[in-house]
């Protein structure tokens, strides 16, 4: 072998020790890293989750909002004990926790511990700056578990949990925004709506899409995004927009808080709802709690009573069916009846009239709300004809309200109809049980030609990426032919002028309605127990509002239980509220 022949055989044998020994290196560098936990795998996978939509004022104060929601946890068996205090200090700098309740939750631990679990997304993203001083500084470190031989390095971690419901108006607007539940679905916090409108819309405010990223990672632990990656953006839940101005709603709540101090009343809802659309502007309970921190004694507020409280409603129905009896042309408002001076037996039932009159005209029956005036008319109607007038005017049927579980209450069926007692009673508002917005939605006929229309609270949906868009078209249904609707008006403006309404009455305003004050049975007896209501209109030159106020069980030692003297004040302090909120302006 010659001596080029022998150097190349040395190159050889040289080159294949290091191929070996190269290759050697590379399976000894890659069985570490497979067996690194602590290093960034190749595939990785990042979430964002969608939160709830918010619900908003009319002029977009916000109602109900969510926030994210973050857990910060850190494994005590990793920190050094040299650098104990060093931690709870920058954590407590970055979080803002008390450092005392910090240290005392470490020390009385052992092992993974969830510092805080309500992080909202600014202490969360100061938390993850944190880290990387921690690590600077090297709080952390390697423990071995004496009893498995397992290591464990864990620094500190903050991850998402779901999202919590804040109410930043407090207890405004409740109970109708309702409230939310919390539970967990797939390791997250999640709510849903319970009452109101946060259960009525709990489908649109519901997060739609959570963000995924998913694909493999670069070097510095990016996330790669080509074509085998994944991609979902996050899509919040629609905001709900409502008709609500917080304005007036506030004023409505302070009146009813006075009154129902005054009166001793169990309860006082009032409503302002537009006429033309029927949107509600405010609608306010004395019975309130803050839907974010409910306490044991604020569980029987959340139950809506202006859905919920079926009840009989006495004197406003008068004007129902004397509608009805101008609409088929039985009547005319000056026609005269004899009234019986406040006193008449009709079967085995005796009805009497608070003020007494001999005689009446028929008009003028409303005015003075004459029970015997007006259960002498009502023999005038057809059977048929008051049952399905009732139904039309939407008794006994829901009022279509946004608001959950609406109860529908009821009327007489025709066979009871048929006895005229019954009908008797039941056209001045006894034997009939409604809700408060089957009220409202009626008597919205009489200030608006005879159209009643489905009332809502909210308004618009906020799709975020799409225009707002209208939540309903409403559809309008005649229940009154115009010109009937046009002398029930005048009639119950006269009622405002020189009837039981009087209190209501505001110089250079159009205000009409009607009093109710009903007897509330109980175990089938009629006791010294009343609910009194006004139910009417206020409008001027450009504007026109339908406005409700029932007031449950006053006290009656206080001797203020009738409409004129409960229902009626709280109308009028409401018209007022509305003319310094320039929602109303008197003509000159």
């Amino acid at each position: 072998m010659n001596q080029n022949e022998n150097k190349k055989v040395k190159i050889a044998i040289i080159f294949s020790i290091l191929t070996i020994l190269f290759l050697i290196l590379i399976g000894a560098l890659l069985k570490i890293l497979s067996n690194r936990s602590d290093l960034p795998k190749i595939q990785a996978v990042e979430r964002d989750r969608a939160i709830r939509g918010d619900i908003l004022s009319k002029n977009r104060y916000t109602i109900a909002t969510s926030k994210k929601l973050y857990t910060a946890q850190v494994d005590t068996r990793c920190i050094d004990p040299d650098k104990f205090d060093l931690f709870v200090t920058l954590f407590s700098i970055f979080s803002k926790l008390d450092p005392f309740e910090i240290k005392e939750q470490l020390q009385s631990n052992f092992g993974y511990v969830d510092i805080s679990m309500r992080l909202d997304s600014k202490s969360a993203r100061y938390l993850k700056q944190l880290r990387y001083t921690l690590n600077r500084y090297q709080v952390f470190r390697k423990y071995i578990d004496e009893h498995t031989g397992r290591t464990y390095y864990n620094g500190l971690s903050i991850r998402e949990t779901g999202e919590f419901r804040t109410y930043p108006r407090g207890d405004t607007f409740s109970p109708y925004i309702g409230f939310v539940r919390r539970g967990l679905d797939h390791n997250y916090r999640t709510i849903w709506g319970k009452y109101g409108l946060e259960s009525y819309y709990n489908e649109q405010l519901e997060g739609i899409q959570s963000t995924l990223i998913q694909g493999r990672r670069d070097v510095r632990g990016n996330i790669i995004l080509d074509n085998n990656s994944e991609v979902k953006t996050r899509i919040d839940g629609y905001d709900v927009i409502t008709s609500i101005d917080l304005r007036i709603q506030k004023s409505l709540e302070q009146i009813l808080d006075k009154y129902k101090e005054q009166l001793g009343a169990k309860e006082i809802i009032a409503a302002v709802m537009d006429s033309k659309t029927a949107n509600i502007i405010a609608v306010a309970s004395s019975r309130r709690y803050n839907p974010g921190k409910i306490l044991e004694e604020d569980v029987p507020k959340t139950s809506i009573s202006a859905v919920r409280y079926i009840f009989e409603p006495g004197s406003v129905m008068k004007p129902i069916t004397f509608s009805l009896l101008l609409q088929e042309g039985l009547i005319k408002p000056n026609d005269i009846v004899n009234v019986e001076n406040g006193k008449y037996r009709l079967g085995n039932r005796v009805i009497t009239d608070e003020h007494k009159y001999d005689y009446l005209s028929t008009e003028n029956i409303i005015v003075h709300s004459s029970n015997i005036g007006m259960a002498k008319l009502s023999t005038l109607l057809d059977t048929i004809t008051f049952f399905k007038g009732l139904r039309k005017f939407g008794f006994s049927r829901p009022s279509g309200i946004d608001l959950s579980y609406e109860l529908s209450g009821s009327i007489p069926n025709i066979h009871q109809l048929k006895n005229s007692v019954f009908k008797a009673t039941a056209s001045y508002g006894y034997g009939i049980r409604v809700n408060f917005f089957q009220l409202l939605k009626a008597y919205n006929a009489f200030n608006d030609n005879g159209i009643t229309l489905r009332p809502t609270i909210g308004e618009f949906y906020n799709p975020h990426t799409r225009p707002i868009r209208k939540i309903y078209r409403k559809r309008a249904t005649r229940v009154l032919d115009e010109d009937v609707a046009h002398t029930m008006k005048r009639i119950l403006i006269k009622t405002v002028k020189e009837g039981t309404g009087k209190g209501t009455y505001i110089p250079g305003l159009q205000i009409g309605g009607k009093t109710g004050t009903a007897q509330i049975a109980v175990r089938g007896v009629y006791a010294n127990i009343y609910n009194s209501s006004f139910f009417g209109f206020a409008n001027d030159s450009v504007h026109h509002y339908t406005i409700g106020v029932t007031v449950i069980e006053p006290d009656p030692e206080k001797k203020h239980y009738f409409a004129s003297q409960s229902a009626v004040p709280v109308f009028r302090q409401i018209v007022e509220a509305m003319v310094d909120a320039h929602m109303l302006t008197p003509a000159q």
